[in-house]
C-alpha cells in the first residue's frame, strides 16, 4: 500500500519515463541484405565499365540527371530542373541544387562538376568513350551554372549524361592524375560507402544530406557470393533478403515453389552474342561467319540453358527497343553446310576452331552455353570445335590485342537507344576496341546519320538499314535476350526493375 507522499513521485517517475522514451533515437534497424554473384571492379566512375560497379555507383552517386525509377524517363538530379538547351543542339545549359555536398563535406558546384568530366577525359579509361565521342568541353559560368558544349548535336545526349563517368565526384577525395580502384568517396546520392571488403562485403549507410526523398531502409549490406548454389542456400537460410543477378534457371522454378519467397520478373535489355574476328583467317571469309549464324541453334539456348528465363534474338538491337527487326537468320543446317562447301571445308577438311568464354562473368551457366554452341556447330559434321576459356580480366585484356578469334560476351545498355547497340560494335573506330575490328564506310555513313538526326522516322528507317548490313556480315551473332529476376524473402518490398537494368535499392524495405 501507497503513502500518499509518494503518489507525486510515483507521477513524476512515470512521466519522465515516456517523456525520455519519447526523445530516444530508435534502435537501428538489422542492415536489408542483399546477395550476388556479381563483382565489384574499380570503385572509380572515370575506370568502371561494368554493370554491378556501376549499380553501385546509381546508389552511391546521382548524375545531373537521373531515371525516374522503373521507368526510362529522365528527370533532373543534382541539377535544379532539365537543361536548357541551344537552338542548334550544341549546348546543354544546367544549373545545380544549391547547398549541396559530396560525403567528405566538397561543394558540389559547377566547379566539381568541370574537374569530374575533365577528369574522365584525362585519364582516358575504359568508359572514357561515353564522354570523349561527344564532348567538345564544360564551361562554367557561375558557382550553380554551367554548359556542356557537344561535338556535334546528338539527340540521346541526356541518356549518356546518367552513366558514371559523367558524375561530379569530389576533387578534394578522388586523385586528379591516377584512377582511386578501391575509393569509397562516392559522390552525392541516396547512400554512402562506409565500409568495403572485395569479393566480401560493401556496407552502404543513407546519406543523411542526400537532396531528395532518404532511402526507404536505413543500411544495405551487399554480400558477395561465389557461386549461384551457395547464394540460393543463403536465402533459404534466411541469411540474406534479397538474391540478384544471379541464379541458376532452375533456380527460379524451384524457389516459386517456396511460400516464404518472392519472385519477380522485369524487362530486360540484356543480350548474348557470338564475336568474330574478321581479320583473322578463316574468319576474315564471310562466308564462314554466315555459315556459324546458321548453324546455331536459339531456341535450344533459350530453353535447354536458360529455361525460358531467355528469348531467341535475331538482332544485335533488343526486341522492345524501337527500331528492332529480327535480321537474322533462322537456324539451317543445309545452308550452314552449303556456305561451309563453297568456303573450301568438307566432311573430310572440316572448319577447325576455337570458342572462348569466360566461367564466372555472365554465371554458372556460362559453360553450358559454350558447350551447347560447340554442339550446334558440330553438329554440321563440318567443323571441329576447341573450347579455351579466361577468367575476366585476362579475357578482356584478350580484345584489343585480337587474341580470341571467335568469343561470346554479353551486353547491358549504357543508354537505352538504338545506337548503343549498333555503334558500339559497328562504327570502325569503336569495333577495334571490342576485338572484332569490323570496318564498313556505309556502315560508318549510316550510324554517323542517325546519330545527329532529330527526326525519329528517319532514325528507325536508318538503324533498320544498318541491322540489315550487320546481319549480311556478321561480326557478331546474338542469340538470346534475357529478362531479369529478383528472388527476395516475403517481407522484402520496394524491388523496381526497369530496361535501364540498375537495382535502385533505396527503395527497398522490409
Amino acid at each position: 500500500m501507497f503513502k500518499r507522499g509518494w503518489l507525486p513521485l510515483v507521477g513524476f517517475l512515470v512521466v519522465l519515463t515516456f517523456v525520455l522514451g519519447a526523445c530516444a533515437p530508435p534502435p537501428l534497424a538489422e542492415p536489408l541484405i542483399i546477395g550476388t554473384t556479381d563483382k565489384v571492379t574499380v570503385l572509380d566512375p572515370a575506370q568502371s565499365y561494368d554493370f554491378h560497379t556501376w549499380e553501385i555507383f546509381y546508389n552511391v552517386m546521382d548524375n545531373l540527371l537521373v531515371y525516374d525509377p522503373g521507368t526510362t524517363e529522365l528527370k533532373p538530379g543534382l541539377a535544379e530542373a532539365l537543361p536548357e538547351v541551344s537552338a542548334d543542339g550544341l549546348e546543354y545549359t544546367f544549373k545545380l541544387r544549391e547547398g549541396l555536398k559530396f560525403p567528405d563535406g566538397t561543394p558540389v558546384n559547377s566547379e566539381a562538376v568541370k574537374w569530374s568530366i575533365d577528369r574522365s577525359v584525362r585519364l582516358e579509361g575504359d568508359p572514357n568513350w561515353l564522354v570523349t565521342s561527344f564532348l567538345d568541353h564544360v564551361e562554367v559560368i557561375d558557382d550553380l551554372t554551367f554548359k556542356i558544349v557537344l561535338l556535334e548535336p546528338v539527340g540521346f545526349i541526356p541518356y549518356v549524361m546518367v552513366n558514371p563517368p559523367w558524375a561530379p565526384i569530389s576533387p578534394n577525395c578522388y586523385s586528379a592524375d591516377k584512377f582511386d580502384e578501391d575509393s569509397t568517396c562516392g559522390g552525392h546520392g541516396p547512400y554512402k560507402i562506409v565500409r568495403w571488403e572485395r569479393d566480401v562485403e560493401l556496407e552502404l549507410e543513407a546519406n543523411p544530406d542526400y537532396y531528395g526523398d532518404p532511402p526507404k531502409w536505413p543500411s544495405i549490406i551487399v554480400k558477395y557470393f561465389a557461386d549461384a548454389t551457395t547464394m540460393r542456400l543463403a536465402l533459404e537460410n534466411g541469411e540474406i533478403d534479397v538474391a540478384w543477378k544471379t541464379l541458376l534457371p532452375t533456380d527460379y522454378i524451384d524457389l516459386a515453389a517456396n511460400p516464404d519467397l518472392k519472385i519477380i520478373e522485369g524487362p530486360g535489355a540484356y543480350i548474348r552474342y557470338i564475336c568474330i574476328n574478321v581479320t583473322s583467317p578463316p574468319f576474315d571469309n564471310k562466308l564462314v561467319r554466315q555459315a556459324i549464324a546458321y548453324a546455331i541453334d536459339r531456341d535450344d539456348i533459350s530453353e535447354t540453358v536458360f529455361l525460358g528465363t531467355h528469348a531467341p534474338l535475331y538482332s544485335m538491337v533488343p526486341m522492345g527497343m524501337m527500331s528492332h527487326i529480327d535480321a537474322y537468320p533462322e537456324r539451317d543446317l543445309e545452308k550452314a553446310r552449303e556456305l561451309l562447301t563453297e568456303a573450301g571445308y568438307s566432311e573430310d577438311n572440316p572448319l577447325v576452331m576455337d570458342l572462348w568464354w569466360t566461367p564466372t562473368h555472365y554465371g554458372d551457366t556460362e559453360a553450358d552455353v559454350a558447350t551447347l554452341l560447340k554442339g550446334h556447330l558440330e553438329e554440321t559434321g563440318m567443323i571441329q570445335v576447341s573450347l579455351q576459356s579466361a577468367e575476366w580480366a585476362t579475357y578482356i585484356d584478350n580484345l584489343g590485342p585480337g587474341i580470341m578469334p571467335v568469343f561470346l560476351l554479353g551486353w547491358y545498355p549504357d543508354y537505352l537507344d538504338p545506337d548503343n547497340y549498333q555503334w558500339t560494335w559497328a562504327e570502325s573506330d569503336a569495333a577495334d576496341d571490342i576485338g572484332i575490328f569490323y570496318s564498313s564506310a556505309e556502315m560508318d555513313d549510316l550510324l554517323h546519320r542517325a546519330r545527329v538526326s532529330t527526326d525519329m522516322e528517319e532514325r528507325v528507317s536508318l538503324y533498320e538499314a544498318s541491322q540489315r548490313l550487320y546481319a549480311e556480315d556478321m561480326p557478331t551473332i546474338p542469340f538470346t535476350q534475357g529478362s531479369l529476376y529478383v528472388v527476395t524473402q516475403k517481407n522484402v518490398t520496394g524491388v523496381t526493375l526497369a530496361p535501364y537494368m540498375l537495382f535502385p535499392y533505396f527503395l527497398l524495405s522490409k
